[in-house]
């Protein structure tokens, strides 16, 4: 079996990352992959309403809650202090797809591009400093780096450029 397809998108808080996540899952979807997410999120963060079943079960103490229905499936995993799983964990347990998109993980050593837009709070670039950034997105004209640049909205050449970075081979029904 083939190692996993990952590529990463990092980027200060509001750089555009969840949109290019969106427009390239769109992208790379129409194109015939089958495509799994993975959002690093830095704060608590919660994907069941208070008093639903699933809540409950959670806060009665269950270490893993699984929601089923016909048309999906979540499975919540509470750490209960435990130390956050590693990146590595977290992909063992996706199913097998085409490729991984990564949003966040700005540390993890995947081929990533970075995002840049000018309202972002903090703009210090980070792919001086981060040797698997291969690509730069941005809303602005980019110097100074021997990086390919993208424009932040041209969904259709960032996705062609992940796909020869991760060697992803279209497939015949692709249109």
């Amino acid at each position: 079996m083939n190692a996993m397809k990952i590529f990463g998108i990092a980027g200060w808080k509001n750089s555009g990352k969840t949109g290019l996540m969106v427009r390239l899952v769109t992208e790379l979807t129409q194109r015939g992959y089958v495509v799994s997410t993975v959002k690093h999120a830095h704060h608590d963060f919660d994907i069941d309403k208070v008093g639903a079943d699933s809540y409950r079960h959670r806060e009665a103490g269950a270490h893993e809650v699984t929601i089923v229905s016909g048309t999906r499936f979540a499975i919540m995993h509470e750490l209960r202090g435990a130390l956050e799983p590693s990146f590595e964990d977290i992909l063992a347990r996706l199913a097998p797809c085409d490729l991984v998109l990564v949003e966040g993980y700005k540390r993890e050593p995947i081929p990533k591009i970075e995002a840049r837009r000018l309202e972002s709070a903090n703009r210090e670039p980070l792919a001086p400093t981060d040797p698997h950034i291969c690509a730069i997105a941005a809303d602005h004209p980019v110097a100074d780096t021997d990086l390919a640049v993208f424009d932040l909205d041209d969904t259709s050449a960032i996705a062609d450029f992940v796909e020869q970075v991760t060697g992803l081979q279209r497939k015949d029904n692709a249109s």
